[in-house]
Order: structure tokens, then C-alpha cells, then sequence
């Protein structure tokens, strides 16, 4: 009896992506940056609805989260600065 499945493991590679973007989507200070590391979490999540059989909500994931989301973010980014400012 095989404890971890090939599945197992892949889907424990994709809790680990998404557990990295989303630790970099809060400490990066470039805001462009961390709105590209928000649609990775977001892809990656999607990648895991489809692998729970979940295929409806992973393409609404994808489109929205990945997609929509991130078009906004970065526009709003666009419209202001880029960068953090440091302290107060």
C-alpha cells in the first residue's frame, strides 16, 4: 500500500507554491511585483480545484482571481506609485 499517491505529492508541491506567493505577495514592496505573485497564488489555486475535481470552479478562479483581479491591480498601479514609501 503506496501511504503517498502521485497525486498526494503533487498536490502537496501546489499547497507549497501557493503558501510561497502568498508569504511574497505580502513582503514584496514593489507593488507590481506582488500583484504578479497574487495571480501565481491565484493560477496555482486553480491548478488545485481542477486537481479536486473541481473543474467550474477553477476556470472561475483562473478568470477572476488571475485575470480580472490582476488587470485591475495593476491599472490601479498604473494610475499611482509604484513603490512603497518607507516609514511614516
Amino acid at each position: 500500500m503506496n501511504v503517498l499517491s502521485i497525486d498526494m505529492i503533487i498536490q502537496f508541491g501546489i499547497l507549497i507554491g501557493v503558501l510561497m506567493s502568498a508569504y511574497l505577495t505580502i513582503t514584496f514592496r514593489d507593488l507590481l511585483s506582488a500583484a504578479l505573485a497574487s495571480a501565481a497564488m491565484s493560477l496555482l489555486l486553480s491548478l488545485e480545484f481542477y486537481m479536486l475535481h473541481a473543474p467550474d470552479v477553477a476556470i472561475a478562479e483562473a478568470a477572476v482571481g488571475a485575470g480580472v483581479v490582476t488587470a485591475i491591480v495593476v491599472y490601479g498601479i498604473a494610475k499611482t506609485e509604484r513603490w512603497e514609501r518607507e516609514g511614516p
